[in-house]
């Protein structure tokens, strides 16, 4: 019998709190290593590259005010991961948290928000870096038509599916192996980055800039953005730069301290991300204004990657430092990411959610390399097909995403204030980490999944493809959760112990005063 078959919680014997053991390797990732992890799952060169050139161009020079804004939903959902996590360490997050505070039919949709999420990203990583690959060679070899090779069919997937295959192999093996490779990509991305931001503001000040902008004080004013769609835009794109920081709770039974490590990377994560963005924005409005000039960031031409081509004028023939720390964010974070999906998919196996197979944990690295193996060919198979049949298509789901971040982490934040509904007056402290941070910033969350559902029946959200009339981008997002409903019926017809409460139960704790008048 294998370790993981040993730990595997059998049908009518419930989980009631705390962790259930699924063979994982405990006490190999320290608070250090957790941050690292939590940064490159993040990947702020590859996200902010992309995002800040479409921030720019809704809210103008308000996007340190929309960084800061959008941080705030963040760290107060944070707070509530943090307390779930101290009472429940468990690799399942938001499926399990979700599950023991409002049963197993929500439990279930959070933890597929989740992993749909995830896997959604896994396939854009890969494609990030496939570009990234050929840009790079392109400026190291002086060959402009290296960089086109990125956009033959076949070349692209074939390098794309190599990519993850690479990122697959690293994340089967153990977590040390993990954090070896993270603590230079990560260290070499964020001293680009600052180094990036630095020089910008030299060139600022010097005189030098594309469209030097004096630096002030109201770019971190939020009420200066000029209406609430415009603000609800940028909040959704600003969400988007920060999420990837729950990894670190999905960590939780492998790392020292399970109980208060992970929430503790969580929130320093979020805290590095956020000081980093500010910096880089600041700076780059400085260089290169939100106007549409060639540079401007809120020229369309270049929003795809404004790292890009801001660095040669920033850099010189440093240039090719940026490139190579985007290509290093992406397939670092292609590496990391997989760890999310794979520890959701051990836990839903392990109570009972989806099939044993997912409950099955590697004998020699105790990993979980069968739901690593799953994630890795899902997505992959998901980038070819899309790349193949549009590639509109393809970024119109990645424009989904927002919907599915907003969806899981909004029920994860009202877990926690439902969970601990009869403890929120024990202490002042409970009114506000169990009570009042997770509930305004689960709110938050659901006020822009509404909003972003709105928005997008908008055939001109995204690429403009429709259908029906229809913006494509909700088809998409609104269909991954549709298929998650679809799935999650078979589920129950085919495993249903976990639905009724036999392996995972519904449960609240007891308040403090409950107790004392018990004893």
């Amino acid at each position: 019998m294998t370790r993981a078959e040993q730990t595997r919680v059998p049908a009518g014997d419930p989980v009631t709190g705390g962790i259930s053991r699924k063979g994982l390797s405990a006490g190999t990732v320290g608070l250090i290593g957790a941050v690292v992890i939590g940064i490159s799952c993040i990947a702020p060169a590859y996200t902010f590259t992309a995002a800040v050139g479409p921030t720019a161009s809704v809210v103008g020079t308000q996007v340190p005010a929309i960084v800061l804004v959008g941080f705030i939903p963040m760290l107060l959902v944070a707070f509530g991961y943090r307390e779930l996590n101290n009472r429940m360490p468990d690799s399942g997050t938001s499926f399990t948290w979700a599950t023991r505070a409002f049963g197993p039919w929500i439990g279930w949709m959070a933890g597929w928000g989740l992993v749909a999420a995830t896997i959604l990203v896994l396939s854009n990583l890969a494609g990030v870096a496939v570009d990234f690959l050929f840009l790079l060679i392109a400026q190291l070899t002086g060959q402009e038509s290296i960089a086109g090779l990125a956009s033959v069919v076949w070349i692209n997937v074939l390098v794309c599916v190599l990519f993850v295959a690479a990122a697959t192999f690293i994340s089967y093996r153990d977590m040390q192996t993990t954090q070896k490779l993270q603590y230079g990509l990560v260290a070499f991305q964020v001293v680009v980055l600052v180094l990036f931001a630095i020089a910008a503001i030299v060139e600022a000040v010097s005189g030098n800039a594309f469209d030097a902008t004096a630096f002030d004080w109201s770019w971190f004013n939020p009420f200066a953005v000029p209406t609430f769609s415009a603000f609800a835009a940028g909040l959704s794109l600003s969400i988007f730069i920060f999420w990837g920081w729950d990894v670190t709770l999905t960590m939780n039974e492998e790392t020292k301290d399970p109980e208060r490590t992970p929430g503790r990377a969580a929130t320093i994560t979020v805290v590095m991300i956020v000081a980093l963005y500010l910096l880089l924005a600041i700076a780059m409005i400085m260089f290169a204004g939100v106007g549409t000039g060639e540079l401007g960031l809120g020229n369309e031409d270049i929003q795809e990657n404004v790292f890009f081509h801001l660095s040669g004028p920033i850099l010189g023939p440093l240039a090719f430092l940026v490139s190579l720390a985007v290509l290093t964010s992406s397939a670092s974070s292609l590496q990391s990411t997989f760890v999310g999906p794979a520890r959701t998919l051990l836990a839903m196996g392990h109570y009972g959610a989806l099939p044993e197979s997912f409950a099955k944990v590697s004998p020699r690295f105790f990993t979980p390399g069968y739901a690593t193996i799953v994630s890795a060919v899902v997505a992959s198979g998901f980038y070819v097909v899309m790349r193949i049949v549009s590639e509109n298509v393809l970024w119109d789901t990645i424009l989904a995403l927002g919907m599915m971040i907003c969806f899981y982490y909004g029920l994860t934040a009202f877990a926690c204030v439902w969970y601990f509904r009869r403890q929120w007056f024990d202490s002042v402290r409970n009114v506000f980490f169990t009570f009042l941070f997770p509930l305004v910033g689960g709110v938050i969350l659901a006020v822009l999944f509404v909003t972003t559902l709105i928005d997008t029946m908008d055939p001109a959200y995204g690429s403009g493809s429709q259908i029906g009339g229809i913006g494509l981008v909700f088809i998409l997002g609104v269909g991954v959760i549709l298929v998650g409903v679809v799935v999650m019926v078979w589920q129950a017809v085919k495993r249903p112990a976990f639905f009724r409460g036999e392996t995972l139960t519904k449960d609240a704790p007891v308040s403090r005063r409950a107790r004392g008048v018990a004893r």
